[in-house]
């Protein structure tokens, strides 16, 4: 990849629409530009055009003319704005790459934004996020992220580790000053502050990252709990088959929801208990498999059967997820006292209860207010954030314990290592590959 390369790319999504869009980016794009259009685009101002290669009319529509630094890019940025038919899209595509562009690569006008400093690694991932996002919550996330929302928190963190860091190395370099920073209460509180400041960010991190990514839920239990009824509640649709016959659901049927903006998939699977049809044992395998795969566990028990049987059932299977009993069937029984937290009531014939089991599932991911506050995250943010917190408490431990100042500005440097790479500013260029490369092209 040449970063002196102008590239090009169709910038909308595949297939007819009213209006398609191609976007250049580099040195020549103005000089492609007049080429194909015989006019000189203005800066900021949408210029109607015809476009022309080889005296043959393409298309006709709008040209927007970016001059560097001022773009996206941070480079010469024109998009053409045709008729978005895909065969008129590509043609014009070709007559740009005629002039002197080259395709552009996954991800390569965000890649060079980053890497000419209109945004950083965690902004850029935001664009990603904000393009894919299933639901409006996670999409708002995706927006607080590309506004610098993440990023703002983790220089701040990195200005009081450094900050930290730098006084604790001179402390070490200038040992005539006699200064006893090991002592020193208010380096021992800022540290501590550091730790708890990290642990929230980390926190807040894997509550984006949930609403990125979504969350995975699996319905448990004995057939004929009414697990597929369950199911057919949350997808507001007769997805699975509701049948008194045991066995009904023999593989698993997975759909994709939301609950209050939180992007779920819903799993639901073949009742477990002893059979000698093959089919159902393979069904109960793959039941099985779902509780070490699933982040929150809902165990539907039929409340006008033996409760404490059915318990007891799942209660060898090894699994630490977070789990919600499911009391189902409560129109056919007396009606539970005493709940505990991870405990609700249930009718999936008439949906009572139903409202306050979506309520259980959010509360357990987190709060309301923390989904509408939250922002997006990845894997790789989260990986990195448990690292610093990792160093940061190497850093406490030889400062108050052991007394080991050279120990404790390693571990400092570490810690401001691995914060570094969430927003780029220590990164190395295989891991912007593999970063950049599951983007869209032309974006």
């Amino acid at each position: 990849m040449n970063n002196n390369d102008t590239i090009a790319a169709i910038a909308t999504a595949p297939g007819a629409g009213g209006v398609g869009i191609i976007r250049i980016s580099g040195p020549n794009a103005y000089t492609i530009c007049n080429k194909l259009t015989n006019k000189t685009p203005i800066p900021k101002q949408a210029t109607f055009s015809k476009f022309v290669h080889q005296g043959h009319i393409i298309d006709e529509g709008l040209v927007l003319y970016f001059p560097n630094p001022n773009s996206f890019t941070g480079e010469d940025v024109i998009e053409f704005q045709a008729h978005g038919g895909m065969v008129i899209l590509n043609m014009l595509l070709q007559a740009i790459l005629s002039y002197g562009a080259r395709q552009a690569e996954a991800g390569e006008f965000s890649k060079r934004a980053y890497l000419n400093d209109k945004i950083d690694l965690v902004q850029a991932e935001a664009i990603a996020d904000l393009i894919s996002s299933s639901t409006e919550q996670a999409a708002k996330a995706a927006q607080r992220s590309l506004q610098g929302d993440f990023s703002k928190k983790v220089e701040q963190i990195l200005y009081e580790l450094i900050s930290l860091r730098v006084w604790i190395e001179a402390a070490i370099d200038f040992p005539e000053e006699e200064i006893d920073f090991l002592a020193d209460s208010e380096k021992q509180n800022k540290m501590e502050n550091l730790h708890i400041t990290i642990k929230k960010l980390l926190n807040q991190a894997q509550q984006g990252e949930l609403l990125n990514k979504g969350v995975t839920i699996g319905i448990i239990g004995q057939p004929n709990v009414g697990k597929s009824s369950l199911l057919n509640l949350f997808t507001r649709s007769e997805t699975a088959i509701v049948s008194d016959v045991a066995g009904t659901t023999r593989d698993i049927v997975k759909e994709n929801i939301n609950i209050q903006g939180v992007p779920i998939t819903i799993i639901d699977t073949a009742g477990i208990h002893i059979t000698d049809d093959k089919i159902e044992q393979e069904g109960i395998k793959r039941a099985k498999k779902i509780l070490q795969q699933a982040d929150i566990i809902l165990q539907v028990i039929d409340t006008t059967d033996d409760r404490n049987k059915q318990l007891n059932i799942l209660s060898e299977l090894s699994f630490s997820k977070r789990k919600i009993i499911v009391y189902n069937k409560i129109d056919l029984s007396k009606k539970l006292t005493k709940l505990k937290e991870n405990e609700v009531t249930l009718s999936a014939k008439t949906k009572q209860g139903f409202d306050q089991l979506e309520s259980k599932i959010i509360s357990m991911i987190g709060n309301q207010q923390t989904i509408e506050t939250s922002f997006s995250a990845r894997s790789r943010h989260i990986n990195l954030l448990k690292q610093t917190l990792k160093n940061i408490s190497k850093a406490e431990y030889n400062f108050l314990k052991q007394q080991a100042g050279e120990l404790v500005a390693e571990d400092l440097r570490l810690a401001q290592d691995f914060l570094s790479q969430i927003t780029g500013e220590f990164t190395s260029d295989d891991l912007l590959g593999e970063i950049f490369s599951s983007f869209c092209i032309g974006k």
